[in-house]
């Protein structure tokens, strides 16, 4: 998952982009990056860490002009390495700088056809520099003077021709403006954003709209699936929507785990969708353990904690905090493998006892991906004195990989994959486990937006939306993906020269999610 954010306006932009890149740092902690341009040409800085480590007062002060856009990262596709930090820049034609959310399903079919038939070289092995050069090459064929918005329109609509997957893009033309597009199943979330100065409207793109409310900019509406939004430099806005026959399926799990929860994406209420899975989540209990002897109910910090307040209220149960949260250290789930991900649960989380000495007690959760964090907070909960341990998820089981952008894709890895509830249960540790059905997480995802009928969610359902994502492909994903080859493939690059300690610094830090 990643974010990215895009600014056209009458001041500097280094500032804003630093914060909007700061308040969505949840959705990535891998790398950030920012390009700007004005009188003093291109500007950019971008490398491996959270954003108040890759940003220094020289490097603002570096990022001069009106006009930039930005990235944070963590990796589905590429590697780890600097070098592969977005914002991506090609000088042909007109300069273009480009930053994505999300994860092409055709990356190497387009890769062959970019080296052999259109002549384009490649840097990198991430997807996104392979839908830069695609929108380069489709610009260059239809402009020979400056691009018009409809040759810019034409142009976006050949890329969603070529590519497939899902993708949120915010691209830069040197002098010219700012290009946004979604892809035409609008599964990675793109927000547009409006606020008045002096000189006149600003417009701001970003992956949710706590961006945009930050930085007091008006959430216009979401950039339709299909859709191109153009921002000239001048600030004058163009759009046009393809003729869409996709269905729109917007990401499911932005909403269980990885949006903030002020933000709204395709009108849609992050937390009052968070709200209704705790409301589903409690009918269910009911339903299957009626005759429960549950006597608190606990949140697994942060995400689980709007769904528990409404376990507790609809089962009459008392809620508590018998977590600690250390706000210094990333969100497990991101992080690249799973050793760092073992070793961060004990560092991220401690027990208040007196919560759990001699108390039945139910932790609620928003999903269970891997397993791994859910069995060690079971056994925190055990040690610190509890008597029976029961354990909700507000999702229902991840028993198939995502392949538009999460980095959950190897199937082995995943704890539900080919289990069934009563043997995860065993394997986690749970006196009792029990999930949210998928019918019930639509339902409340849904609820305030019935002109969203569908969500993709294939990681629940093994549904893709898409339609060419074959077996071959889920077995070549998970021999390149899964946790071992990125170990293997991360010491063959020596991406972090001096080992975990290094990767370690950048994922301490208070992500606030």
């Amino acid at each position: 998952m990643c974010g990215v954010v895009g600014i056209v306006s009458h001041q500097a932009v280094n500032h804003a982009l630093y914060d909007a890149l700061t308040i969505m740092q949840h959705r990535g902690q891998d790398a950030a990056g920012v390009v700007t341009w004005g009188a003093d040409g291109l500007r950019d800085r971008k490398s491996n860490g959270l954003v108040r480590d890759v940003f220094r007062q020289r490097h603002m002060d570096w990022l001069t002009g009106n006009i930039g856009i930005g990235h944070i990262r963590y990796p589905t596709a590429g590697g780890a390495r600097v070098d592969e930090a977005q914002p991506f820049y090609v000088n042909s034609p007109y300069g273009i700088c480009l930053g994505h959310n999300g994860n092409l399903t055709n990356s190497d079919e387009l890769t062959q056809l970019l080296t052999k038939e259109d002549r384009r070289h490649l840097n990198t092995g991430s997807d996104s520099e392979v839908l830069l050069n695609v929108f380069a090459h489709e610009l260059q064929i239809r402009t020979n003077g400056k691009p018009t918005p409809e040759q810019i329109f034409d142009t976006v609509d050949a890329v969603h021709r070529r590519c497939k997957g899902g993708y949120a893009v915010v691209a830069m033309i040197v002098g010219i403006g700012i290009v946004a597009f979604r892809d035409p199943n609008g599964i990675r979330p793109l927000v547009l954003g409006q606020r008045q100065c002096e000189g006149g409207s600003e417009y701001m793109v970003a992956s949710e709209s706590v961006a945009l409310d930050i930085l007091r900019f008006e959430r216009l509406r979401d950039v339709r699936p299909g859709e191109t939004v153009f921002i000239e430099i001048d600030g004058v806005l163009h759009s046009r929507e393809q003729q869409n026959t996709a269905r729109h399926t917007p990401c499911i799990f932005e909403f269980v785990y990885f949006a903030r929860p002020d933000s709204i994406l395709d009108d849609l209420s992050v937390y009052k969708a968070r709200l209704r899975m705790g409301e589903q989540l409690a009918g269910k209990i009911l339903r299957e353990f009626s005759d429960h002897d549950i006597e608190v109910v606990i949140p697994i910090p942060d995400t689980s904690r709007t769904s528990a307040v409404q376990v507790a209220h609809h089962l009459g149960i008392k809620y508590r905090e018998g977590f600690i949260k250390n706000r210094y250290i990333g969100r497990t789930f991101i992080m690249p493998d799973q050793a760092e991900r073992t070793q961060s649960v004990r560092r991220k989380l401690n027990t208040i006892d007196l919560e759990f000495r001699g108390k039945n007690v139910l932790l609620v959760d928003d999903s269970i991906v891997r397993g791994t964090t859910s069995r060690q907070i079971i056994k925190l909960a055990r040690d610190a004195g509890a008597r029976k341990v029961y354990f909700a998820s507000a999702a229902p089981p991840v028993r198939y990989p995502n392949v538009y952008g999460i980095d959950m894709p190897a199937a082995s890895e995943l704890i539900a994959n080919g289990r069934t509830v009563e043997e995860i249960e065993k394997l986690i540790g749970a006196d009792r486990l029990i999930y949210q059905d998928l019918p019930g997480l639509i339902r409340s995802v849904r609820h305030d937006n019935s002109s969203i009928s569908e969500f993709d969610t294939s990681c629940f359902s093994g549904e893709y939306v898409t339609g060419d994502v074959t077996d071959e492909y889920l077995r070549e994903l998970e021999e390149r993906r899964n946790d071992a080859a990125k170990k293997q493939q991360k010491n063959q690059r020596g991406d972090f020269v001096v080992g975990d300690a290094v990767e370690a610094e950048y994922q301490d830090a208070a992500i606030g999610m």
